[in-house]
């Protein structure tokens, strides 16, 4: 494990299932003092149990990143913790597939809340911290839909564009001058409940006969990845990973 985790602080949204209790686990087994946010407490205080039982460090906060007061609270809750933020992981976000033409615009709405605007107000939480402490490392969790669209996917992948788009301008504007780093990690298909969330039933089952005999990539490997963009040394900025599963040709 990168010796460059010990005891720096690291806040996880959507921690409590799929990629961001998966990076939890792996940032606090090389070290780091976890801060879990998502909006299922149960989980939460379960995986900080789990976590602290093996020796680590780790704080549950109930939040909604789509709820601006409860992101700034979360912000405000770690620094009383702990006195600093190192690295905010951006991946609270859901997926609501469906063919645009069926018109779900409370979806698109939903995606936009959380994919774009809760990311927002997170890395807008954790800035003057890390703008006052000269140092910090903000993980976008993106997508490969942030590359390029997909069939019923269109405003999913609009999210991921614009967090692509986030990602990269906070390279050019807080990265040499601030010592912020940024990376923006792009995952393709993953065995998470991130599909359980599809309300459409075509775009649903066409989705599970296309993968019912291909192996998606594990939420394991996506915090690998993240693990190994936050691990290395402060001279190094891993701008982007893009991760697909062996049996995905796109």
């Amino acid at each position: 494990m990168p010796d460059t985790l010990q005891d720096k602080i690291a806040i996880v949204t959507g921690a409590s299932s799929g990629i961001g209790e998966a990076t939890a686990r792996a940032l606090a087994g090389a070290g780091a003092r976890v801060v879990l946010a998502a909006r299922r407490t149960d989980r939460l205080d379960a995986l900080r149990a789990e976590i602290e039982g093996s020796g680590g460090s780790a704080l549950a906060v109930t939040t909604d990143v789509t709820d601006r007061g409860a992101v700034e609270a979360l912000a405000s809750r770690t620094l009383e913790a702990f006195g600093r933020i190192d690295i905010l992981i951006n991946n609270a976000g859901i997926m609501l597939l469906s063919p645009i033409r069926r018109l779900m615009v409370d979806e698109w709405d939903r995606m936009i809340e959380v994919n774009v605007r809760g990311a927002l107000y997170c890395i807008a939480s954790v800035l003057p911290a890390m703008l006052e402490q000269g140092a910090g490392h903000i993980v976008n969790v993106s997508s490969v839909a942030g590359r390029r669209p997909m069939p019923s996917g269109t405003i999913y992948s609009a999210t991921k564009f614009a967090l692509r788009a986030v990602s990269q301008g906070i390279h050019l504007e807080l990265s040499a001058s601030d010592k912020i780093r940024v990376t923006d990690i792009e995952p393709g298909v993953v065995a998470t409940e991130l599909t359980d969330h599809i309300t459409d039933e075509e775009t649903g089952r066409r989705f599970e006969e296309n993968w019912k005999t291909k192996e998606a990539l594990g939420a394991t490997d996506v915090a690998d990845a993240i693990l190994y963009a936050v691990g290395a040394p402060h001279r190094v900025n891993v701008n982007e990973i893009l991760v697909r599963p062996t049996d995905q040709a796109t």
